[in-house]
């Protein structure tokens, strides 16, 4: 029996899983901000979790830019 070689996650697969989850996290904050906006339009938890939310998509785009960063580097070497 040959032994396997296990692959560990590199920098992008471990960036992708990053960026995967904060998706799913902003998905779930934007559900709960359609729920609050139904129940009470005036209320201030919105304005909160809208501050979340686009903290959330400043930090996804910020582990993309990063992604485009370090292709960048690798190519002009």
């Amino acid at each position: 029996m040959r032994a396997r070689r296990v692959l560990k996650p590199v920098g992008p697969v471990r960036k992708n899983a990053e960026i995967e989850r904060l998706y799913l996290e902003l998905a779930s904050v934007n559900e709960r901000i359609q729920e609050l906006e139904k129940q009470h339009p005036e209320a201030s938890k919105i304005e909160a979790m809208k501050v979340s939310a686009l903290a959330l998509a400043r930090q996804i785009d910020e582990i993309c830019c990063s992604s485009t960063n370090d292709l960048t580097d690798l190519l002009a070497k």
